[in-house]
C-alpha cells in the first residue's frame, strides 16, 4: 500500500517541490554544435556578383561619336577638292576628288595604274562603276573608260589604287556604329588640319572594313587629311563648288580595265639556230 501524506496541520510549512536542475550543454556537445553550425554555413552557395561588360573608356566613347558625326556630314558633303598624296618611294601626285549633287562621284589618280605608269580615273554614276584611262606621257591615247560593275560594287582588288575609299564606302564604316572600330583623338599628320581621330580595327578578319590610320574633317565634315597604308592625303587649297553631276573622262568602250601592278616585261624572242649551222 502506498502512504498518503499527511494533512498539514496548523501553522505547517507546506512541503517545496525540488527545482529541477538546469542542464547545461557540456562535454564534446559544447563544442561540436557551433563547428556543426559552421559546417552547415560553408555549405550553403555564396552569392556571385552578376557579371557587366567591361565599359569602353568615356574619352574613346566620345571620339567614336564625334568622327560618326563628321563622316555623316561628309557624306552630304559635295564638293570638288584637290588633295596632295605622299607615300613613301613616289613623287607627291595631286588627286582631284568630285562629289556631285546628284551622289555621283569620280576620283582621278596620276599614276593609280601599270606600277604608276599610267593614270586612271575611277567614277560611279548611274550607269555604274568605271574606270578611265587618262592621256599621259606613257599612254598618249585620249582617254577611255570602261565599266567594271554596278554603282554600289567594290572595286576589284586587282585594280584598286584605294585611294578614293576615304571620300566614297569608309564613309558608311565610319557612321556604322556597328562597325568593329576603336577611334581616339589623333593630331593631325604633318600639313594636315581639322578634327583627327586614329582608328584601329578591332575584328581579326583578313577583309578589314577600312584601312586604319588617321582621319581628318573640318567642322562642316570636309575631308582634311587621311593617312593610310597607300599614304597621307593633304588637303591642298579651298574647295570648290560641286556640279550637278559627274561627267567620264571620256567614251565607254569595250576593252580591258588597267591593274595597278607594274607589267611584266615582255618576253624576248628565242633564236634557234638555223639548219645547217654547227
Amino acid at each position: 500500500m502506498h502512504a498518503h501524506p499527511r494533512p498539514a496541520g496548523p501553522g505547517a510549512k507546506p512541503e517545496r517541490t525540488p527545482a529541477r536542475p538546469v542542464r547545461r550543454l557540456a562535454g564534446p556537445l559544447a563544442f561540436a554544435l557551433p563547428a556543426l553550425l559552421v559546417a552547415c554555413t560553408a555549405d550553403q552557395p555564396a552569392t556571385r556578383p552578376t557579371p557587366t561588360a567591361t565599359p569602353a573608356p568615356a574619352g574613346m566613347d566620345a571620339a567614336r561619336d564625334e568622327l560618326a558625326a563628321l563622316a555623316a556630314a561628309a557624306q552630304d558633303r559635295h564638293l570638288v577638292a584637290s588633295y596632295t598624296l605622299r607615300a613613301p618611294g613616289s613623287p607627291d601626285r595631286t588627286i582631284l576628288v568630285t562629289s556631285a549633287n546628284d551622289g555621283s562621284w569620280r576620283v582621278d589618280v596620276p599614276g593609280g595604274a601599270l606600277g604608276g605608269t599610267v593614270d586612271v580615273s575611277l567614277a560611279a554614276t548611274a550607269d555604274g562603276l568605271f574606270q578611265c584611262a587618262l592621256p599621259s606621257a606613257a599612254r598618249p591615247e585620249p582617254a577611255a573608260c570602261v565599266r567594271l560593275g554596278d554603282p554600289d560594287e567594290a572595286v576589284p582588288r586587282r585594280l584598286d589604287p584605294r585611294v578614293q575609299h576615304p571620300f566614297t564606302d569608309w564613309l558608311d564604316v565610319l557612321t556604322d556604329r556597328r562597325a568593329p572600330l576603336a577611334v581616339s583623338p589623333a593630331q593631325p599628320p604633318p600639313g594636315g588640319s581639322g578634327a583627327c581621330y586614329s582608328v584601329e580595327t578591332t575584328s581579326a578578319s583578313i577583309n578589314a572594313p577600312l584601312d586604319v590610320g588617321i582621319y581628318c574633317y573640318g567642322p562642316d565634315g570636309t575631308p582634311t587629311a587621311v593617312r593610310t597604308a597607300f599614304g597621307t592625303l593633304i588637303m591642298a587649297g579651298a574647295p570648290a563648288p560641286a556640279p550637278a553631276t559627274v561627267q567620264l573622262a571620256g567614251p565607254v568602250v569595250d576593252a580591258e580595265p588597267l591593274g595597278t601592278a607594274t607589267p611584266e616585261p615582255a618576253a624576248e624572242p628565242t633564236v634557234s639556230p638555223s639548219a645547217g649551222t654547227l
